[in-house]
């Protein structure tokens, strides 16, 4: 049956009851108030600054995930007053999104005098109609966690590295050969590469969705940060916050998980994200900063780590380049004082480390209470030469912003930062150039950074320094360098001709001195011990060389402990130790304790004979391991002392009585090993003699059996003796004979 508008009607639909597909998909519309929050601690303001608070709200909402607008936000008014009344009522549209709001947004900082604090609008009638009647609570069943600093207690004192090959991942506990084990092991740990904590806390692996953090004697998973495509990582000095970086800019999909340890909408666009440990959430958002080349074919340079850290975790700055430093303080994450630094033409910067003696001050000012003063950092930063003003050095204190010292600088054309470990020094390697701009030379501008108005020596040199190291805790350093006319464009099987310099604060004459120069040397890397005093000069990178010295620069020092008079002279303590040689040697790194050093050869820069080896201090090998796709080696660090200085003092001086306790466990161990050496040979022995006897009485048997005559029917059977020859040397004396 046709209908007026031309379309067919089937009157069976008229018979038809659809009433419970009506009521199945039926859309019921939310007249309630579940989706409304209530948010108190809000600040009291007069009309006249609302909607600079509303647009605020929205934004520190919006950054937690909680997207809202103005118009979403209900403020009631004291009209007496004439001002809000400290609360506001939030429609979130849904009572999801309500939800998740007010589990973000609750105990949320606004600012240094407010917090907010946020109920569900329906909870208010609950919490007032609620029951009173005391119910005991269920107790959970504790689960205890493990400690994350449980190796520090192994009862041998071992330290652990990381390997990665192939797909597998290990982490090996480290002694003598007999203490030597993995002690876990896993496949596809990570996707890129692994890193350890600065104070070996964490384990971190990197994959596409992003990084996760493992610890633990049992080496279960900590903390997971979501940030796909992650390439970098860079934690802070005291493992409070971890830096992500991605060379894919953050897009956040509308499926995407919403919440404070997630991206949100505002986070587009940028490459790197700062992360809170503990919480796991997401602290700020940055994208990354370039610096321009002069060479318009050359591409755009990045600079990581990207965010610099203080010492103590406070604060975290990062350099625009040519314009400003922006310092931002923590957990907030806000630009402190609300403003950047802007310094004309400032290309780099570092922060002044902590030493041992700031971490006892700050101890003391802790226990002093609010009344001690506490030191600020301090951090150095340089501009280049920018129209008639000259290049600059300039070091500031922090957070107050005061220029503590300046030194003004002719004909640069780079800087390098270099600060002592224990912020005793920095050093400012300056490589300048002639007027005619042909030849490059280097000063070392070295500033006591511990003394009153931070004197400036200048070391001079005449060649181009590749390289320079401070000795950790000391008043040394070594510096490479070369005048080799292949040094700037280097060609395959080149070798770049080096000299080997290492100089002292003298302090009589408060002036750095050459101690000695090592010349017509390759190498091109200098490793420090982390103890100081032995350093490692290693040829790395090169197809044709690859060396290792290993150099003691207090070896009269031992001479003068066993009694010896030694006339000590400037630098005569230098001896070199041994010599080694790793083929395709990529990465050189001591061990935390100073007593091993391991090199290894990774397959992420050549293929040939990839592997590691572990040497000890005099450059004595003590094992070597060569795998096809061997990538990384690091060692565990180990963190700060819980020793005073007076009690490690005490321990050194009185070395001797515990070194008995370890000599023993040596000798007890050297015994055990020849007694299963000896027990070995006696098996293999007896399994020889066991042996024989079965042929002899196999032969006998096949003799009968064809009925032929033995030789023991005739003849008693010759026994046959076996000796076993010992040599144990008691005593080896040597005399010579003059004639």
């Amino acid at each position: 049956m046709a209908t007026s508008n031309g379309t067919s009607h089937n009157p069976i639909d008229d018979e038809l009851d659809f009433s419970d597909i009506e009521d199945k998909y039926r859309v019921d519309f939310d007249d309630g108030f579940d989706s409304v929050i209530v948010v108190d601690g809000v600040p009291v303001i007069d009309r006249s600054k609302l909607d600079k608070l509303l647009a605020k709200i929205a934004k520190e909402f919006s950054r937690r995930g909680a997207v809202i607008k103005p118009d979403d936000v209900f403020v009631p008014w004291d009209d007496n007053a004439g001002k809000t009344k400290g609360f506001i009522f939030v429609d979130l549209g849904n009572p999801d999104a309500a939800a998740f709001a007010a589990s973000a947004m609750n105990g949320h900082p606004f600012d240094a005098k407010h917090t907010f604090r946020i109920n569900r609008f329906t909870d208010i009638e609950r919490y007032a109609n609620m029951d009173e009647t005391y119910v005991e609570p269920k107790v959970e069943e504790y689960r205890p966690k493990e400690h994350l600093r449980a190796w520090l207690a192994d009862s041998q004192g071992r330290d652990q590295y990381v390997t990665y090959r192939g797909d597998d991942v290990e982490i090996h506990w480290h002694g003598k050969p007999s203490q030597c084990e993995v002690a876990y092991a896993k496949k596809n740990w990570t996707e890129l590469y692994a890193s350890w904590s600065p104070l070996g806390t964490y384990f971190a692996t990197l994959f596409r969705q992003g990084v996760r953090l493992w610890g633990g004697p049992s080496w279960e998973p900590q903390h997971r940060f979501a940030h796909p495509l992650v390439k970098l990582m860079d934690f802070s000095p005291c493992e409070n916050y971890l830096v992500t970086w991605s060379h894919d800019p953050i897009t956040v999909p509308a499926n995407l998980p919403q919440g404070p340890e997630f991206f949100s909408p505002e986070d587009e666009g940028n490459n790197i994200a700062v992360w809170d440990i503990k919480s796991g959430q997401l602290l700020r958002t940055f994208p990354t900063a370039t610096y321009e080349t002069e060479d318009p074919a050359m591409k755009k340079q990045m600079q990581w780590p990207a965010l610099k850290w203080s010492s103590d975790d406070k604060f975290v700055a990062r350099v625009t380049p040519g314009q400003q430093i922006s310092v931002y303080e923590l957990p907030s994450m806000g630009l402190h004082d609300k403003k950047s630094l802007k310094i004309e033409g400032v290309v780099d910067f570092e922060w002044c480390p902590h030493g041992d003696k700031d971490k006892e001050d700050a101890e003391k000012a802790a226990k002093a209470g609010k009344g001690a003063k506490k030191k600020e950092n301090m951090l150095a930063y340089w501009t280049p030469e920018v129209a008639n003003q000259p290049a600059r050095v300039t070091l500031i204190s922090f957070p107050s912003r005061t220029v503590l010292r300046q030194k003004n600088l002719f004909n640069v054309t780079e800087c390098k930062l270099h600060w002592q470990n224990q912020g005793d020094f920095l050093c400012v390697k300056v490589d300048r150039h002639t007027k005619t701009k042909k030849s490059i030379f280097c000063n070392l501008e070295i500033f006591r950074v511990r003394e009153k108005d931070f004197p400036v020596e200048v070391v001079e040199l005449k060649d181009t320094v590749t390289d320079f190291s401070w000795e950790p805790k000391g008043e040394r350093f070594a510096i490479v360098s070369s005048n080799d006319p292949n040094l700037g464009n280097p060609g395959p099987g080149i070798t770049i001709k080096t000299d080997i310099g290492f100089y002292q604060l003298d302090r009589a004459k408060n002036d750095f001195k050459l101690l000695r120069t090592l010349t017509s040397r390759t190498s091109n890397t200098i490793r420090w011990s982390p103890r100081g005093r032995h350093v490692v000069l290693a040829t790395v990178g090169s197809s044709t060389k690859s060396e290792l010295e290993f150099w003691d620069l207090d070896f009269s020092t031992e001479e003068r402990r066993e009694g010896q008079n030694v006339k000590e002279e400037w630098g005569s303590g230098i001896q070199q130790l041994g010599s080694a040689d790793h083929y395709g040697v990529t990465d050189v790194e001591w061990d935390p304790s100073g007593r091993y050093l391991a090199t290894s050869a990774s397959a992420w820069r050549h293929t040939l004979e990839n592997g590691y080896a572990i040497w000890d201090f005099r450059g004595q090998e003590l094992e070597k391991h060569i795998f096809d796709r061997f990538k990384q080696f690091i060692w565990r660090p180990r963190p700060w002392s819980l020793l005073t200085k007076e009690q490690q003092r005490q321990i050194r001086k009185n070395l001797r009585e515990y070194s008995r306790a370890f000599d023993e466990e040596d000798a007890a161990e050297e015994s055990n090993v020849s007694a299963e050496l000896i027990a070995h040979r006696k098996r293999l022995l007896d399994e020889w003699n066991a042996w024989r006897t079965r042929c002899k009485r196999d032969i006998a048997e096949e003799k009968r059996s064809r009925g032929q005559k033995l030789n023991g029917e005739q003849h008693e059977e010759e026994k046959e003796e076996i000796e076993e020859w010992i040599d144990e040397v008691i005593e080896q004396i040597e005399e010579e004979v003059v004639e």
